[in-house]
């Protein structure tokens, strides 16, 4: 095994247990450091979880020389900010997604990352699990046929009134949250369907009690190839759905869970032949995720996502926004 990345977590964040704390056990990375706005409970998260050391502020953690990779699961609204500290200080960055606030941000990010000449990524770990390639493999060897319609929905009940999610402030809404996915997913159809997609209309509904943030959203596409595209999400849904349904001339593929197959490997495909279902594997897609990365910053390996992809999505969920009669996210002003 090549040489361990030696990775800093920014804030104590529950979603950091599955998304970078386990998949660096099971691939032997170090977790070397943590942070968090309360240095107790970034005590008490290193013990937890086995980290390294703790530190006494994000900055410091950034500014750790042992820290070689900083990895940024915090609210959506401290991703650019902490990015652009964490490029600026000469580290890789995997940042959970968006990778900004807006657009605006974004694309300061991606000159960061250009400046510092080190890996910079966005954690749409979906990407990287089997389950993901053999969707693409599918629509790739031609049995549904051309493409004609493609929808992706990404939905959870609600998180509570004073989750972060729902705060303006703080860059929250479904699309941010969810609707980053169903987005991303429509766009890496491109090769497929003639080019990247355009946005044709969106609609979405207000949460109740919190001005200008979206509970949910749905965005219409129309791809180059004559193929459309629906991109929704809904952050107060009665259930857990995260489906991917691509219709084309001759059938259909779906994947039940395409956000965290993990839980449901299935993709299941239907033509005039019949149907079948294929298993990809329960393995975390956040496991592939971080070994692609690792093997980017060790071994110079190609990635299919970066900076530029980042700035792309952002434009996307901005323009969303916009069509849909929201203003987007503003960027984060420190109290």
């Amino acid at each position: 095994m090549t040489e361990p990345l030696r990775i800093g977590v920014l804030g104590a964040a529950r979603i950091s247990e599955a998304s970078l704390i386990g998949p660096a056990r099971a691939t032997g990375h170090r977790v070397v450091s943590v942070a968090a706005r309360d240095r107790s409970r970034a005590e008490a998260y290193a013990a937890e979880h086995g980290i390294e050391r703790v530190a006494g502020s994000y900055a410091e953690l950034i500014a750790d020389p042992e820290v070689e990779v900083v990895y940024n699961p915090l609210a959506n609204g401290l991703h650019g900010p902490w990015n652009l500290a964490a490029l600026a200080a000469g580290k890789h960055v995997l940042s959970e997604k968006p990778s900004a606030s807006n657009a605006e941000e974004a694309a300061e990010v991606r000159e960061a990352a250009a400046k510092a000449g080190t890996v910079f990524m966005e954690a749409f770990h979906y990407l990287f699990h089997p389950l993901t390639r053999r969707l693409h493999e599918v629509l790739a060897s031609g049995e549904i046929g051309e493409p004609r319609h493609v929808e992706a929905l990404v939905a959870i009940p609600a998180p509570a009134d004073t989750d972060p999610r729902w705060s303006l402030p703080l860059a929250g809404g479904a699309v941010m949250d969810l609707g980053c996915y169903s987005l991303h997913a429509l766009r890496v159809l491109a090769p497929w369907a003639g080019g990247a997609p355009r946005l044709v209309s969106a609609r979405g509904g207000e949460r109740a009690g919190a001005p200008g943030v979206d509970e949910w959203l749905d965005a219409d596409l129309a791809f180059p190839g004559g193929a459309t595209g629906s991109a929704r999400c809904h952050m107060a849904y009665d259930r857990l759905e995260m489906s991917c349904r691509i219709t084309g001339s001759r059938g259909e593929v779906l994947a039940p869970n395409f956000v965290l197959p993990q839980l449901d490997d299935r993709l299941v495909v239907r033509t005039a032949d019949g149907e079948r279902t294929e298993r990809l594997g329960t393995r975390s897609s956040y496991t592939y995720q971080l070994e692609a990365f690792a093997d980017r910053v060790r071994g110079g390996a190609a990635l299919p996502l970066d900076a530029d992809d980042a700035v792309a999505t952002m434009a996307l969920i901005d323009a969303s926004y916009r069509a849909a009669g929201f203003e987007p996210r503003p960027r984060h002003v420190p109290a």
